[in-house]
This record gives C-alpha cells, structure tokens and sequence, in this order.
C-alpha cells in the first residue's frame, strides 16, 4: 500500500497535480518574458532622458548644452571616458577618426569626461580631438548608469537615433568592427 503524497491536494490525480505545475511555471514564465521586453522597451525608448537634461563645461570653460545635441539628422555617439584610464585614452584617437569621416553624414561623437578638469584640459591639450568634450565629472558616473552601464565602468559607449533613442550600448574599449557595425 503506498503512502498519500501530503503536498497533494485531496482527491487530486497525479496528471492534474501536474498539469498544475506546468501551468504555474508557463504563467511564471510568460510574466518574465512580458516583464523583460517592456523593460528593455521602455529602457530604449527613455533612458537617454537623464541625458538631454545635463549641462556641463568644455574644457574651455564654456557650456555644453547637451539638448542641443539632440534631433540632428544622424546619430550621436556618447563616450564615457577618463585620462587615467588606458583603454579610454587607447580608443579616442579611433573615435577622433570616426567623427572626421562620418561627421558629413550626420553623425556626431560626444566625449563625456568623468574625471577631474584639470586633469582633462592637460590631457586634451597635448592629444586634442576634433568632437565635443563635456567635463562630466563624477555625474558622468551616474549619467552612464541611467543609460544603461549598470556597473559604473569606463570607458563606455552609446549611440543614440535622431530621436534619443539608444541604439547600442558597450562597456570596454571600441573596436573598429564595433563602429562598422553601428554604421
């Protein structure tokens, strides 16, 4: 004679104790399903809004109003970068590049320094670039975050549509395939 499973329901047959189970798990799973696409949906579509709110100087000193960035006819590449960091400083002479060459066709590159600007003016003026500089700072940090960077790292890249939406997203050095692929 064997014992009745305590966890099953009285009167409950096996088939229908499972049956159950599978249907908790596929309802379990079409929620995280649901739940992760409006995330990622909901996160390209607004978490570049932190971004066209923020200000900061160039090395210049002067403003970078960075909503004047926004609705170009092509996209906008953002580099989060700093002087202490050697990938950050291994990449931008490519980025430099990328923005002289395709600069004609609408697209844009924007270097966001999290750094201190000091420390961004001695740099740039021994290795310029030809595309805007914004002294982030440590709001770079938290800028990055809202645009998906979850980890905080540098140097790390988005690039945004006309619209703001973000397109791509890396964490790590560029690479000439990773520009390729974004064109």
């Amino acid at each position: 004679m064997t014992e009745p499973d305590p966890a099953a329901a009285p009167g409950a047959s096996p088939t229908r104790r499972q049956a159950t189970v599978w249907a908790t798990a596929g309802l379990a799973v079409l929620a995280g399903a649901g739940w992760a696409w409006q995330s990622r949906r909901s996160d390209a579509g607004d978490s570049s809004a932190a971004l066209w709110q923020q200000s900061f100087d160039k090395p210049d000193g002067t403003p970078l109003d960075l909503a004047g960035l926004r609705g170009g006819q092509g996209r906008l590449v953002v580099n989060f970068w700093a002087t202490w960091c050697p990938p950050c400083v291994a990449e931008l002479p490519m980025l430099d590049r990328f923005h002289q060459e395709h600069a004609a066709r609408g697209w844009q590159v924007l270097g966001l320094a999290v750094d201190t600007p000091s420390s961004v003016r001695k740099f740039l003026a021994g290795r310029p670039v030809g595309f805007p500089v914004g002294m982030a700072g440590l709001q770079g940090t938290d800028l990055s975050r809202a645009l998906g960077n979850a980890q905080g790292g540098l140097p790390f890249t988005v690039v945004l549509d006309p619209n703001g939406r973000v397109l791509h997203r890396k964490i790590g050095q560029l690479s000439e395939s990773d520009l390729s692929h974004w064109l």
